[in-house]
């Protein structure tokens, strides 16, 4: 018997909408307060920053939904990720000092093609659980980075030997003399993607009330339906539109 075509999660198509409208503006602010001589005191305030973390987040969350609705997330992490080494040789040659090793596209590709891989074993692991389970995971290797992980106020100190390693660096491991100017390592990010696949059972099963599977903004939808092609071409748009200005 043929499985039923779930039915379009719209909602989530106006809200990829949002955010790659959010991302866009967060960019062109960048932009001013780094590579152009705008001064803009706020732009890595904590809210600032804050507001940055909530709008991958959600994206993130969304990929990881999204894995239930794709025909195969290992030919789509393949082409991500391929498509995050293209931009980490176009900001090694044209913007060196904004250089890229493991931005989000790295990210998403890498997820992508781990969720395939175990997807098997993650079918065991029950839908509540694994939802507790993943954002817990979430919060306990948040500040990772930082050289510890923390969880209702226990503090663990890691030691400082996965830290100088520069292939634990795509892992959260921060490795001196390394930098990306776009940032998304495995941990603590790719526990929330987990979280998002695991939620994304419910969604698919069309457990949501029936305002999230229903029309509002179809522009914004269609928006959000070319989110990898607008985040493509909307930072080399951007940055050509202020070298004409300043230049």
């Amino acid at each position: 018997m043929a499985t039923q075509k779930p039915r379009r999660v719209h909602l989530m198509d106006e809200l990829r909408g949002v955010l790659i409208v959010g991302i866009s503006l967060y960019h062109l602010l960048y932009d001013l307060a780094v590579i152009f001589p705008v001064g803009i005191p706020w732009m890595f305030s904590d809210w600032m920053n804050g507001i940055r973390n909530v709008m991958a987040g959600s994206l993130i969350v969304i990929s990881g939904i999204s894995c239930h609705y794709a025909r195969s997330n290992l030919r789509r992490g393949i082409r991500t990720f391929l498509l995050g080494m293209a931009l980490t040789a176009v900001t090694g040659l044209v913007i060196p000092s904004q250089f890229i090793l493991f931005g989000i596209l790295h990210f998403f590709g890498s997820m992508m093609m781990l969720y395939a891989l175990l997807e098997p074993a993650l079918k065991r692991i029950p839908t509540l659980p694994g939802l507790v389970g993943s954002a817990l995971l979430f919060l306990l290797t948040w500040p990772i980075y930082s050289g510890f992980v923390r969880l209702f106020g226990v503090t663990l100190f890691l030691p400082g030997f996965l830290y100088n390693n520069p292939l634990t660096y795509p892992l959260g491991f921060a490795c001196a003399g390394i930098s990306s100017a776009d940032y998304y390592p495995l941990m603590p990010w790719g526990f929330l993607f987990l979280a998002g696949s695991f939620f994304g059972r419910w969604v698919r099963e069309e457990r949501l009330p029936d305002f999230c599977y229903q029309s509002h903004l179809p522009w914004l939808a269609w928006v959000g339906s070319h989110t990898m092609a607008i985040y493509l071409i909307h930072q080399p748009v951007i940055y050509g539109v202020l070298m004409l200005i300043f230049h």
